[in-house]
């Protein structure tokens, strides 16, 4: 080894024994159980950043080497872990307080591509057409295939008015095609009500922000002094990729008797052995008045049903698990996406952090959210024609890496062999309905006549009927697994919520329902 490739490589290793003794001190306080730090290992990640630096083809910078390696060591976690850089930690705030500038779609990575879980209502991306499970191959010029999540969104990202053009590849028309959007503010509106019927309302969370419960407050409230009489309520969940704890353990509370447990957490850390209950003290982000006192009482009693699907994930399944484990709605639709770990955001500096993966969720029973999700009391198909292509739809226990659930079951062979072939058969079927016109190819919108679950769903609170779905199935669970789950929570389900310090915002985010994804680009 030169004299040139020791000093930068013991240089190296001083700088990253003395940030990682840092580290390890800080994490001393929380966990007193920690291995020594592996020198050896260590020696070699020095080894090959002073190699890097004295025999790489052209100069490459530090700071960046370090940087990649960081969120290298953490995306190697589980999906939903991510180093945050300035950029990505600005974004990250931006897009819990439902403001920033973008094109308007939630992304994920996906064989080296970006892959769109779904464009936000009313955003250009929706205006433009793009869809669920579309692939974003370039972004103008720059070809998507090694770019990192947060490289591809930064230039995504822009002025207000300024335009981007993605290449799309969509899987179901086996057709490449570029796309020209316009970037704008986008201002996302995590509630909409309507009364659907004379005595029935209907109210779609499409996420959980820091504005949520203020306009669930408002908008609900203004449902109630239109019809003081409301004879039934549709909570509409569906495609809700989470957002903020406290708002989800918030709007459970707006149904539930007060003091009754929401949501059990459990972790490595004291402060991830957590029982949040419908209180204030566990949803209020800020000292002040109970925004949830100035609700219609009628709320807590009126019927209610819970309408599900594989895109509700983390914060929505908190919400539906705690209202069925507590008898007070009847949950429809299909088995949700599974997102059940906590991840919690930790300032590095003044605009750096780290998004990671503290605990796991459980509902009120002690029953494990991670792989599995929440099972509706009544499985409803998404048309009346059935779920044609449930079988494309993809879930926490399809992404790599994803950390296993307590009860999730091991693959079967012959059951995938069978997933395979109706995977195939529901791609023909894409196939097939590519070839109409494209205003004829867009599902009914959420809250209109045409929305089959919907009508499912107040039939069901009519006492009429319900066509219940004849092809959708649990994905099962192992019996004894599951029980442990259960004792898991048990051991906690006594221990009050823990104070985090500092923004709450930070400190109990969870926004991340598919696979790496960030909001909005």
């Amino acid at each position: 080894m030169s004299q040139k490739l020791k000093i930068a490589g013991w240089l190296c290793a001083g700088a990253l024994a003395g940030a990682l003794g840092t580290a390890s001190l800080q994490s001393a306080a929380r966990n007193s159980n920690l291995a020594p730090l592996p020198l050896h290992e260590l020696e070699q990640f020095a080894a090959v950043f002073g190699m890097i630096k004295s025999d790489y083809v052209e100069p490459v910078d530090e700071k960046k080497l370090i940087t990649d390696a960081i969120a290298g060591m953490v995306s190697s976690l589980d999906p939903h872990s991510q180093y945050l850089d300035k950029k990505t930690y600005q974004e990250f705030r931006e897009g819990s307080s439902g403001r920033f500038v973008g094109l308007g779609i939630e992304i994920t990575q996906e064989d080296g591509l970006i892959r769109i879980v779904s464009p936000i209502e009313d955003s250009p991306a929706y205006r433009a057409g793009l869809l669920p499970g579309d692939l974003i191959t370039k972004i103008d010029d720059t070809a998507v295939r090694g770019l990192s999540l947060s490289d591809a969104v930064k230039r995504m990202r822009g002025e207000p008015n300024t335009k981007v053009t993605l290449t799309i590849f969509r899987k179901d028309e086996n057709r490449t095609f570029p796309v020209t959007i316009t970037r704008a503010e986008i201002r996302t509106q995590s509630v909409k009500t309507k009364m659907v019927e004379p005595g029935y309302a209907w109210v779609r969370l499409s996420q959980f922000q820091e504005r949520t419960v203020e306009d669930f407050v408002r908008k609900v409230s203004d449902l109630y002094e239109k019809d003081p009489h409301i004879k039934g309520l549709v909570l509409d969940l569906r495609n809700d990729p989470g957002g903020l704890l406290d708002a989800a353990v918030a709007i459970s509370a707006a149904f539930l008797p007060k003091d009754v447990t929401v949501v059990t957490t459990n972790g490595q850390i004291a402060e991830s052995k957590a029982t949040f209950r419908a209180s204030p003290s566990d949803y209020m982000r800020r000292p002040g008045s109970d925004p949830l006192a100035r609700l219609p009482a009628a709320l807590k009693k009126v019927p209610l049903v819970v309408l599900v699907n594989e895109g509700s994930a983390s914060a929505s399944e908190i919400v539906a698990g705690a209202l069925q484990d507590h008898k007070r709605a009847t949950i429809m639709g299909s088995q949700t996406f599974g997102k059940g770990s906590v991840q919690t955001v930790r300032p590095l500096g003044p605009d750096t952090g780290l998004k990671i993966t503290t605990a796991r969720y459980y509902t009120p029973k002690g029953t494990s959210i991670q792989a599995r999700g929440i099972v509706p009391d009544i499985m409803v198909d998404d048309t009346a024609e059935g779920s044609p292509y449930a079988s494309l739809h993809v879930r926490e226990a399809d992404l790599e890496k994803h950390l296993s659930g307590a009860g999730e079951a091991k693959k079967d062979p012959a059951l995938e062999k069978e997933l395979e072939k109706e995977r195939e058969e529901a791609i023909k079927r894409l196939e097939a309905e590519s070839k109409k016109p494209a205003s004829q190819r867009r599902p009914p919108d959420y809250g209109s006549e045409k929305d089959f679950p919907l009508q499912q769903a107040l039939a069901k609170l009519k006492g009429k009927p319900v066509k219940v779905s004849k092809t959708l199935t649990e994905r099962k669970v192992a019996a004894d697994r599951q029980d442990g789950a259960d004792k898991v929570a048990e051991r906690i389900s006594s221990k009050p919520a823990p104070k985090p310090a500092g923004d709450k915002t930070e400190q109990r985010q969870d926004k991340t329902p598919q696979k790496d994804k960030s909001q909005d680009k």
